[in-house]
């Protein structure tokens, strides 16, 4: 019996110890999500990480782009420490409203969420537009109808195919949500879709770095126009006006332009805006 008894509290403490190696960091080790110490001298970003060329990860697994270049010279420049936070996009208020991010700095729509958020200044023009395979025969709006059109769900296009555009959505034979334009790239390849609905930005990166940029084309014609901004926690004028104090230096010293120059086949040099 004290055999018995003996074996039955050493299994106990053995899972108290594993709970508690958890949450201090050993589930992290293998492979879980590491938790992120927040401090004044800490600037934790959230991010899409698969919307390029704002911010995504590289083949050598590393997340780049220009909004967490943009991140790294601020951070440079205050000394503080960049948190590279990638997040699920539909749990970013949450993320934000916790604490676990102090900003969400990805190519993120002002136009809409005014009051939704403290924001940095624009400093991107940002524009919505179809991606179609370049021999389906589809070169202006009029020729989706009856078409299969998919876009990322709560996205700018999203928005405005359910907003202002809603007559021309109405025009498809079906709009669908997808969890990323990954998958609606994927989806055009194959053919489950005829289009897909997204950022220029985003668009001019995903069809450079196909191995046949020519087999896609973008409709000239744009569903919407935006801006983008960095978003902080309502109220949150501190981190907001030290964030835009170092940006306001970067435009005016020309590094802004300098970074935005990596990224040209993007688009960025032409999206910037420049009136700082």
């Amino acid at each position: 019996m004290n055999k018995k008894i003996g074996i039955f509290i050493g299994i106990a403490l053995l899972a108290f110890l594993v709970i508690g190696a958890s949450s201090a960091g050993f589930l992290d080790f293998l492979g879980g999500d590491q938790a992120v110490d927040n401090d004044e001298n800490t600037l934790v970003v959230g991010f899409d990480a698969e919307f390029p060329p704002y911010g995504y990860k590289d083949d050598s697994g590393e997340y780049v782009g220009f909004d967490l270049d943009l991140a790294q010279e601020v951070c440079d420049r205050n000394n503080w420490t960049l948190v590279k936070q990638p997040i699920d996009w539909d749990a970013k208020d949450a993320e934000l409203e916790s604490g676990s991010i102090d900003c969400i700095w990805n190519g993120f729509t002002i136009n809409g969420r005014e009051d939704d958020y403290t924001w940095s200044d624009p400093y991107i023009n940002n524009k919505q537009v179809f991606v179609v395979k370049s021999d389906s025969g589809i070169k202006s709006f009029a020729d989706l109808e009856g078409k299969i059109v998919e876009t990322q769900k709560d996205s700018s296009a999203l928005a405005a195919l359910e907003g202002d555009q809603k007559p021309l959505a109405d025009t498809f034979e079906t709009l669908t949500q997808v969890a990323d334009y990954n998958t609606g790239f994927m989806d055009l390849e194959s053919g489950a879709c005829d289009a897909v609905a997204m950022d220029i930005g985003v668009a001019q990166h995903d069809i450079s770095s196909k191995d046949n940029p020519s087999d896609y084309y973008i409709i000239p014609e744009e569903i919407s126009s935006e801006q983008y901004g960095v978003g902080f926690k309502k109220g949150n004028e501190e981190l907001r006006d030290q964030v835009q104090d170092t940006l306001d230096e970067m435009f005016k010293d020309g590094t802004v332009l300098k970074i935005a120059q990596n990224y040209a086949d993007d688009g960025i040099p032409g999206s910037l805006i420049v009136s700082q």
